[in-house]
This record gives structure tokens, C-alpha cells and sequence, in this order.
């Protein structure tokens, strides 16, 4: 009786595959008129805009990227890469951010990742409809203004 059950429940018009029936499978991103997909590329530079907005983040990405990103600063006609020291993984309705960050000293660290994700998260899904499963951030250093005030100064010759 039951294979009976469920093969007449198959055969059911009201049905479809894979689907509960009455329940809409549509988002922004997927629709009967088509799928939308949006680059990795995309939600990472999202991201990092998003997170350089809020303030106490001095910059994004761990030493060698910041690095590597400052060089590229100093070529004529060159842009910033705004995803720098952002990692993403991008599914057709989700998506998930790791960050890397040097916060700026004296701010409250909890209270900075809480701001970023708030942020993070109300752009990416305000902008493109992907669900935010989690914003991880990783705090690679603290930025202390006598930092540029040392790189500025020109050494002292000891001999002349």
C-alpha cells in the first residue's frame, strides 16, 4: 500500500521534482526567467569596501599583501584592490567572507568585528540578494600612529 501511495504522489500534477509542493524555490538571484550568478570578484570587493567604511580599520590584509599592495600604489595608473586581504566562497544564494585586518589601536576589537559584519552582511545582501552565511575576521595586527611617524624620519648618518 504505501509503494502505491508514493507512486500516485509522484504521478500527482501538483508536484514537481525535488521540490515540496507550495513551496516557491525563487529568490532575486533565481527565478523562472533565469539565473543570475554574481563572481567571487565581485563579492570580495563588496566586502572590502564594506569593511574599510568602518571605522577602526586601517587597512585589509595580512603583512605581505599590504606589501605587495603598496607597491602596486606607487605605479602611475595603477588601482587600489579593494579585495585585498578578502577571501570569498560564493554559491548561487550564499555566500561566506573571511577577512584579514589591521585594526587601528585603542578600538575595541569585539566591538570593531561587530561593526564590520553588520556592515559586510547588510551590503553584500543589500546589493546582491546572496544570503550571508558568516563574516569570519582575523586581526593580523594593530596600527600605531608612531608607525608612519618612524618611516618618515630620514636615519641619522653616524659618519659624515
Amino acid at each position: 500500500m504505501a509503494q502505491t501511495l508514493e507512486s500516485s504522489s509522484n504521478n500527482s500534477p501538483s508536484s514537481t521534482s525535488g521540490t515540496t509542493p507550495g513551496v516557491s524555490t525563487e529568490t532575486a538571484l533565481v527565478t523562472k526567467q533565469g539565473r543570475t550568478s554574481i563572481a567571487d570578484t565581485v563579492v570580495a570587493k563588496i566586502a572590502g569596501i564594506a569593511a574599510r567604511e568602518v571605522s577602526g580599520v586601517h587597512s585589509l590584509g595580512g603583512g605581505a599583501a599590504r606589501a605587495v599592495g603598496a607597491l602596486r600604489e606607487r605605479i602611475p595608473g595603477s588601482r587600489t584592490n579593494h579585495s585585498q586581504g578578502v577571501s570569498v566562497e560564493v554559491g548561487e544564494r550564499e555566500a561566506a567572507v573571511d577577512i584579514q585586518l589591521v585594526a587601528e589601536y585603542g578600538v575595541s576589537i569585539a566591538d570593531l568585528a561587530g561593526g564590520i559584519r553588520r556592515n559586510v552582511i547588510g551590503s553584500l545582501e543589500g546589493m546582491t540578494g546572496l544570503h550571508v552565511t558568516e563574516v569570519n575576521i582575523e586581526v593580523q595586527d594593530i596600527y600605531l600612529p608612531q608607525d608612519d611617524d618612524d618611516q618618515d624620519t630620514p636615519a641619522v648618518s653616524r659618519v659624515q
